[in-house]
């Protein structure tokens, strides 16, 4: 309006009229003006606001790190199990005794720069791989075969409990590492070590897999395990049967997340505010709550990750913000397409259709089922009102971006992000058995 008033002001020729006009615009029509466009701005950010977006503080970001390069003040990443950053010992005892009278014993754990998939395959054909024991004595040759590690997923799924009782809304967690570990599992060997002999190395050899091996790396993410104490004493709740424990967030920040790991008898509710939370609990008397913080990620000049950060959050935008508000879910190709592109683990991956078959036919499905390249990501969210007997498939095609919007992540890991994309849209669409492929 101010341009237009402006542009008018400098076509007329009388110099006078342009004066008495611009002096009676400058006393009563631009202030009205500028009062119009505040109000404007007001009622633009009071709409924001009412669609605030709180899933922010519980987004998860993940890496991996090697043992060499893992520190331990990082800004916000720590080791998914804090075992791993300890030293591990073997006991020879174990060892000879499997390969004196057989069984099976792990010894060390493997991470795999290979695909999801190759990795699910070479487990499954049982394939035995010959090692050395190297002790001060001398060197005995052992037999492994390989198993997945599943100690990651477990933690997960324990996050996913945790969100639940917590009652805040699950999110899939992006977390591809998790899924490319494997253990080394004793199965034989020839000789046997003495109980006194200690052991100075044990190899591997995965012969042409050899050149995908990482040892001594272990996963990270954004969550720190913290002790808290509650401030003064309980108070009663409105019930008059449970006692409110808070929880001051002043120290550790009240910008991050925060989930109690407590047992389900113990919390009742929690109350959520900026500075504080608090427990609605049967427990009568002070003491510590075991909190997971969900940190938010802040990156300085001196951080240096060697294998990409990954997370499972969703791009900001208002269009997202309000239709994740919605009860109400379009059934279309735009809509999934919506859900999909709303991550930004969906950079350099375009969603190129969307085919639904019938789960009537056995056949059909048993043709369908060798096609899909994904795996799902959440098989601890159970369904309690549809079984997956007779369900439809909904086959999701991706297909690579182009060089403009190449994938931040390598080669390996693009199966896995594009199982993330498929296990999101699952949660959508429970009433379908949702797969992916590449086309």
């Amino acid at each position: 309006m101010k341009e237009l008033v402006q542009d008018r002001l400098s076509k007329m020729d009388d110099l006078e009229q342009r004066r008495l006009l611009k002096n009676m615009m400058a006393g009563v029509f631009m202030n009205l003006v500028e009062y119009q466009e505040e109000m404007t701005r007001q009622l633009e950010r009071r709409v924001f606001e009412e669609i605030e977006n709180t899933e922010e503080k519980f987004d998860v970001y993940v890496s991996l790190t090697s043992r060499e390069d893992y520190d331990p003040i990082h800004e916000f990443l720590y080791p998914v199990l804090p075992s791993d950053t300890e030293d591990k010992k073997v006991d020879i005892s174990r060892v000879a005794e499997v390969v004196r009278e057989g069984g099976a014993l792990p010894l060390f754990t493997l991470f795999l720069e290979m695909e999801t998939e190759r990795i699910t395959a070479l487990v499954h054909s049982k394939r035995i791989f010959a090692g050395m024991l190297v002790t001060e004595t001398g060197n005995y040759p052992i037999r492994f075969r390989l198993e997945h590690n599943r100690s990651y997923i477990l933690e997960i799924e324990k996050l996913y409990h945790m969100f639940m009782q917590n009652g805040m809304p699950w999110k899939t967690i992006n977390h591809p590492y998790a899924y490319k570990f494997v253990d080394c599992v004793l199965i034989g060997g020839d000789g046997e070590p003495a109980a006194h002999e200690e052991i100075h190395e044990i190899t591997i050899s995965l012969e042409e897999f050899d050149v995908f091996k990482k040892g001594d790396v272990f996963p990270l993410w954004n969550i720190e395990r913290l002790s808290l104490k509650n401030s003064g004493f309980p108070i009663p709740a409105m019930d008059r049967v449970n006692y409110e424990h808070v929880l001051p967030l002043r120290k550790t920040g009240p910008e991050h997340g925060y989930l109690i790991d407590g047992a389900e008898g113990d919390i009742r509710y929690i109350k959520r505010t900026e500075e504080e939370l608090t427990i609605v609990t049967p427990r009568d008397k002070s003491g510590e709550w075991n909190v997971l913080k969900v940190t938010k990620p802040v990156t300085t000049r001196l951080s240096r990750q060697t294998y990409p950060v990954l997370s499972n959050r969703r791009q900001d935008s208002f269009l997202g913000r309000y239709a994740g508000k919605q009860a109400v879910i379009v059934r279309a190709k735009a809509e999934i397409t919506r859900i999909v592109n709303s991550f930004e683990a969906a950079h350099g991956l375009e969603l190129e259709r969307v085919d639904i078959w019938g789960g009537t036919g056995r056949s059909d499905v048993s043709n369908l089922v060798t096609k899909s390249q994904t795996y799902p990501l959440n098989p601890f969210v159970s369904d309690n009102v549809r079984t997956e007997e007779g369900k439809q498939i909904m086959r999701l095609g991706f297909r690579l971006g182009s060089e403009d919007a190449s994938p931040v992540s390598p080669a390996y890991m693009l199966s896995d992000l594009m199982s993330f994309l498929v296990s999101e849209v699952q949660m959508y669409f429970p009433e379908y058995k949702c797969e992916g492929e590449w086309v």
